[in-house]
Order: structure tokens, then sequence, then C-alpha cells
């Protein structure tokens, strides 16, 4: 068996920061696995240590500063990795669902997973969309934000807890192949131990251009255009009381009677 699991490099931005263009300038940025990818890669390791013969591969999209990352999941027990970036990819402006989901697609068509793991969401964009648009382009099976899961790997089947809106929760199940979307708090991912980390400095990475994957530069072409970047302005401010309780209670009750919320 085989599962494969996408991964992202997110960017964090520091609380005070500067917008270059129609980016958050780099220095200001902090690169980190996304929270989602890592229920997701703890997800098929447990398989993977539970099972027999089960292979984990990762695959990113990104740029080599990413390799950090993606040897992070190896770290943690993936067993092979799979990086995706070449000189078209480097100089596309915005790399849309479309386009991702096109890409992974050509992965899946080359390692021919039974599953397919991916976060909910990631951090930076939350667009949510990348695994539910992979399924529809390979033609898996899938089911979204997944927080609990027996797999019956005998029967091809997955038997899955899913976290709708309001509350609602789902018990379904999804034929195999399938691309399941991972949601936070279904496991509890594993630190990388400090053998995992050297073990997985000294693995080779696999390193695909598009055209190791079939595709050309069309892939990247979208519809979306990013036109401006500014940070909002704010709509309230807050009033913070400093003092003892006392000192603070008088100056709340002052407030409010200038709102007009007291009689005075």
């Amino acid at each position: 068996m085989k599962i494969l699991v996408t991964v992202k490099e997110v960017a964090e931005a520091e609380d005070d920061f500067e917008i270059d263009g129609l980016d958050i300038s780099e220095r200001y940025l902090e690169y980190d696995l996304n929270e989602w990818d890592d229920y997701a890669i703890e997800e098929a390791v447990g398989i993977a240590e539970a099972g027999d013969d089960v292979e984990v591969v990762s695959v990113t999209i990104g740029p080599e500063r990413s390799e950090e990352t993606i040897r992070m999941a190896l770290a943690k027990g993936v067993d092979r990795a799979i990086r995706v970036w070449d000189d078209t990819l480097a100089g596309t402006e915005m790399l849309d669902v479309g386009a991702k989901a096109d890409i992974l697609a050509a992965v899946v068509e080359a390692e021919e997973p039974d599953l397919v793991f991916t976060g909910v969401q990631a951090n930076d964009d939350a667009f949510g969309a990348t695994g539910v648009a992979l399924a529809d382009t390979v033609g898996f099976e899938w089911a979204a934000v997944v927080n609990a899961l027996d797999l019956d790997a005998d029967g091809g089947v997955a038997h899955v807890h899913r976290e709708l809106e309001g509350g609602v929760e789902e018990l379904t199940d999804v034929e195999l192949p399938a691309v399941l979307t991972i949601q936070t708090g279904i496991n509890e991912p594993r630190y990388a131990s400090l053998r995992g980390i050297r073990q997985a400095q000294r693995k080779e990475l696999d390193v695909q251009e598009l055209s190791d994957l079939g595709l050309d530069a069309s892939v990247v072409e979208s519809p979306v255009t990013r036109t401006a970047m500014y940070e909002p302005e704010a709509e309230g401010e807050a009033t913070v009381f400093e003092g003892s309780a006392e000192d603070t209670a008088g100056q709340l009750a002052d407030l409010l009677r200038d709102k007009g919320v007291v009689e005075g």
C-alpha cells in the first residue's frame, strides 16, 4: 500500500511588517510546515507503523528553501520525498488551486498511491480547496475535513468521520483510491527525534521539474491575478484601562456614561 501526503511550506509574518509590491517583504517572514499537513503526515506514518508493507511518500511544490520543510516530514517517518520546482514555477507570480491540482495530479499518476492525504487548508491562504480539486482532477473518491479514520486496507475502504458546518458530524465510507483532507485534532503529531532529523538530512530528495511530470508552462496559466496588497484599516479602537480594579472600574463607568450606555 502507498500513501501520498501533500505538504506545503507556509510563511508567517511578524506582527509589524512592510508590504513590498504585491507581497509582504521577505525579511518579515518565517517559514514552517503547514499545521494541517503535520496532522496528515502523522496519520500516514501511524498507518505505516501499524500495518505491513506501507510506503509513505510526501510531495511539495516549492523552491530549494522548502527542502527544510519536506525534510521535516522525512524526520517524522516519511519514506521518500518529492519536490517539484523549475524556472517556470519560480517565475510564476501566483500558483492558483487549479495549477496546484494539475501538478499534484501528475505526481499521483506517476506514484499510483492508494490514498492521498492533504491538510484541510493552509495557514497562509486558507483556501481549503486543493485536496478536493486534486480528487476531482484524478477522479478519486474523496472526503473532506476528516477528523477520524478507520482504514480497511484489505477491503479497500476508508471509514471516515467528518466534521461539517454547524457542529454536524458525518460517518461515511470512501472506496480506495481516495483523497482525504485531514483536520487538526485527528491525532497528536510527533516531534521529530534528533536521530530522525539527522537521517532526514542524509536522504536524497527527488527534485522534479514540470517536464519530468509531462507538463509544460501552460499548467501555470491562470485567469486569477493579484492586483494589490494592503493592510485593511481598523474599523474600531480598543480602550485599555490601566491601574487597580477600583481605578479601572471607575474608568469603565465614566466611559459607559460618556457613551450614553448608563445614566450619570
